[in-house]
């Protein structure tokens, strides 16, 4: 499987790492917005190819994939011109910023028939996996979920403390992971969900703190929250609170309700999700089947999304 990578911020390094180490696949092309840049991260990564220009990038005859972790506001048109070129799509999170973009790359590619993946890497960290096992296999019920994303931000800097030419969002980017895991994880629809959030930021034009809680039909209750404003260390930690035992996920790593390490050894592929999503995503290639979290499946936590975002607009108006 030959890749093209659209970005060389923190995802697509994260990209570029996973697919080096899947046997088979190579990135035979880097494209990103900036010459100097693109050159850097793809002689540092052996990429034969470094592009700024991305229709040239993704029409190469040896390209039959692309990645794409670029600013959000360009995934949907960027999407939507890989995929009528023929090639399949995997969409960081969050694959757009819009109800009208998602249901448009929904549509797009039901009209090529290509592979269209939306990346919500939590379904594939080793921690959550171990726990979807127990939700959906072994008669655990899932209770309540706690979680917290959070970050100290005062500018566009991405996780590798490096300038974005664009601006986060904690609903459209850190609160689609929470949304998405939550419905995966109890195989449910959410059926309630309200949202509150603090005051913009002045220059950066968001909320910098924002509090989630959802609940599906058979009872299941998620608490999120999340802020730019946290002093403190980075990450997004998530609690399941079930009828048969308390676990606590970060990442790629578990403990038990009391920090006791679980060890995940076998549980997936690779003890790194972003290679297990990775993964995912050639074999739905190769098998020609739907892929786990195929765009139409996350279309469901996008329009989530967006009526939070009407509530959000309502109380607060437009920033």
């Amino acid at each position: 499987m030959r890749f093209c990578i659209s970005g060389n911020g923190a995802m697509g390094v994260a990209h570029l790492k996973a697919i080096k180490a899947i046997e088979g696949s190579q990135v035979t092309v880097l494209q990103s917005r900036t010459k100097e840049g693109t050159e850097k991260v793809a002689a540092e990564y052996n990429v034969p190819v470094a592009l700024t220009n991305f229709e040239e990038a993704v029409n190469r005859k040896d390209v039959d994939a692309v990645v794409i972790t670029g600013p959000t506001q360009v995934h949907a048109d960027q999407a939507e011109i890989a995929m009528r070129a023929g090639k399949h799509v995997l969409i960081e999170i969050p694959m757009c910023d819009s109800v009208a973009d998602a249901e448009r790359i929904v549509r797009v590619q039901k009209e090529t028939g290509v592979t269209a993946m939306a990346g919500h890497v939590r379904r594939f960290n080793p921690s959550h996996q171990y726990m979807h096992t127990k939700l959906q296999k072994e008669g655990v019920v899932l209770q309540q979920m706690q979680a917290h994303t959070h970050f100290f931000r005062r500018t566009n800097m991405n996780a590798l403390g490096q300038a974005r030419s664009w601006v986060d969002h904690l609903l459209w980017h850190h609160a689609c992971h929470t949304v998405d895991l939550f419905s995966y994880q109890t195989g449910e629809k959410v059926s309630e969900a309200f949202a509150v959030q603090g005051p913009y930021h002045p220059e950066l034009k968001i909320a910098m703190d924002m509090g989630i809680v959802m609940k599906t039909p058979k009872g299941a209750v998620c608490v999120l929250s999340l802020s730019f404003n946290d002093e403190g260390p980075i990450g997004s930690p998530y609690r399941y609170m079930c009828d048969k035992g308390t676990w606590v996920s970060f990442y790629d790593d578990l403990t038990d309700g009391f920090g006791k390490k679980i060890d995940l050894a076998g549980v997936a592929p690779s003890m790194n999700g972003f290679e297990n999503q990775d993964r995912e995503f050639i074999s739905a290639i190769e098998e020609k089947r739907v892929p786990n979290c195929s765009v139409a499946e996350a279309l469901s936590t996008m329009q989530l999304l967006g009526k939070l975002e009407d509530q959000l607009i309502a109380a607060n108006g437009k920033p």
